[in-house]
């Protein structure tokens, strides 16, 4: 009996001991690093084209359209979704139909680890330029896109 109600004191310092005793941890908290891609490609009329990037964390995703030529005042079809990259297949999420250089940006943030991608299209005006004469074989449609993500 005595053993009992020595075990039951010990146990019960222990508690209250344990009890008083908080140990708050605070994991600290860091801001994800950002990483510039960069994609340079063609657009041919009626077509597109997909480039895709992975978020290693959450944080903040800016796309933009950086340059289209031969003529910068033409828009074409931005876009910024998620890719599945078992399928390729990009499914947009913004989009801007009439995008024009330097001014069709998007911000998102990326939630965790995992694959987006930005696709540019023909919207139509490339199409025109071609048959324009203004977008040949020596002097294609071209566009650049900048992507800053986690």
């Amino acid at each position: 009996m005595v053993r009992r109600m020595a075990r039951g004191a010990a146990l019960t310092a222990l508690m209250a001991l344990a009890s008083g005793c908080s140990d708050t941890i605070t994991t600290p908290t860091t801001t994800p690093v950002q990483t510039t891609d960069t994609f340079n490609g063609t657009l041919t009329p009626a077509n597109s084209n997909v480039h895709s990037f992975i978020t290693l964390t959450g944080g903040r995703v800016t796309a933009t359209l950086t340059s289209v030529g031969p003529d910068s005042a033409q828009t074409v079809g931005f876009s910024l979704g998620t890719y599945n990259s078992t399928t390729g297949i990009c499914t947009v999420v913004f989009d801007n139909p009439a995008a024009l250089q330097t001014t069709a940006q998007f911000n998102a943030t990326a939630s965790t680890l995992g694959f987006y991608c930005v696709r540019v299209y023909d919207n139509g005006s490339v199409k025109t330029l071609t048959d324009a004469g203004t977008v040949t074989g020596d002097n294609p449609f071209t566009y650049t896109i900048t992507v800053s993500h986690p």
